[in-house]
């Protein structure tokens, strides 16, 4: 098992850099990022699809510092119903298995995409509690959507001995274990499989340890990401909508999509009294669950890779790294893996 770091929060710095600060915080790997949502500031693609030497000169970078490459991040809306959206992200996708297979990875950390509710629909649509039948209708259809273009993906990914390693994440037609495994099953798919990001399973009351039991080998890779609960929870409950749109002259962290997507996309603000917050590993869940968490994954996988993941607004990138790394650090001590 090698604790890493995923280098999206490392993007103020080059690759370098990047690499010495995760060595100095005693991390073994990293996740670099290949497309989607973000840029690819730690991966000049286009050169290392090109050429050998380029590929060579940049994974000669990781073992002059000492630190491995184990995976690639892609997480974007391929199934986004915006063409322009979908394009891109799917694009990445889909350039990101070639990109594996060069780099000699096994593993693309991305999400699964969620199309518009029915034919003509504008926006994509998230059913959460399909209890009326027009919602069934609704998810049948992006199934349908779904279902051919993830075939196809596995088929591509297979080709490569590459694992499509899926964020459950909300938004997404694949949120939980059930609607991971109702997307291999419908697939039939045999290198499409989870990311086990705990974060987004913390909020939505899941186990992530439980949901490693259940999933087992479905398990591909995992990201070590922390949540806390927070008493306004209590009163608007997970499921919180008060975000705030940002003015264009105000700071906004667009989505990977570029000018010209039908009025581009950006984050929104996120609420001040917010029910739940990413928190650094450690500051949501104590060294005990996450030992718990590491030695779940052992069992699934003696080689598991597990990458920080770090979004905690109110600590530094480096303050932040340093509390998760010594947080995985006892934890993985106490798990004895």
């Amino acid at each position: 098992m090698e604790i890493g770091v995923y280098t999206a929060v490392l993007h103020d710095r080059d690759l370098r850099s990047a690499l010495a600060t995760a060595k100095e915080l005693g991390l073994e790997g990293v996740e670099v990022n290949a497309g989607g949502f973000i840029g690819t500031p730690h991966l000049p693609v286009d050169a290392v699809l090109a050429s050998d030497d380029a590929r060579d000169e940049y994974l000669g970078l990781f073992e002059e510092a000492g630190v491995h490459l184990n995976g690639l991040n892609v997480n974007g809306n391929a199934l986004h119903v915006n063409p322009a959206v979908r394009a891109k992200h799917s694009g990445d996708l889909v350039r990101s298995i070639a990109l594996a297979e060069r780099l000699g990875q096994h593993s693309v950390v991305c999400m699964s995409g969620l199309p518009e509710g029915a034919p003509g629909a504008v926006a994509p649509t998230w059913i959460v509690n399909p209890w009326d039948s027009s919602w069934l209708d609704a998810l049948e259809h992006q199934w349908s959507l779904a279902v051919p273009y993830w075939r196809e993906l596995d088929r591509r990914a297979a080709d490569a001995d590459v694992h499509l390693c899926i964020e459950m994440h909300p938004q997404n037609l694949v949120f939980n274990p059930s609607t991971l495994e109702r997307l291999v099953e419908q697939t039939g798919a045999t290198h499409v499989g989870a990311e086990m990001d705990p974060s987004h399973l913390f909020w939505q009351q899941i186990d992530p340890v439980a949901a490693i039991r259940h999933l087992g080998p479905l398990v591909r890779h995992a990201a070590a990401k922390d949540v806390r609960i927070n008493p306004a929870a209590a009163i608007h409950g997970v499921l919180d909508d008060r975000f705030r749109r940002l003015r264009p002259d105000e700071d906004r962290v667009g989505l990977g999509t570029g000018p010209g997507t039908d009025g581009e996309h950006y984050v929104n603000e996120w609420p001040e009294d917010s029910a739940w917050d990413f928190v650094a590993v450690g500051n949501g869940h104590d060294v005990d669950f996450w030992a718990e968490f590491l030695r779940a994954l052992h069992e699934v996988d003696p080689d598991m890779k597990v990458n920080i993941e770090h979004e905690d607004t109110a600590l530094g990138r480096i303050e932040g790294l340093r509390v998760a790394a010594d947080t995985l650090a006892r934890a993985r001590a106490a798990a004895g893996v």
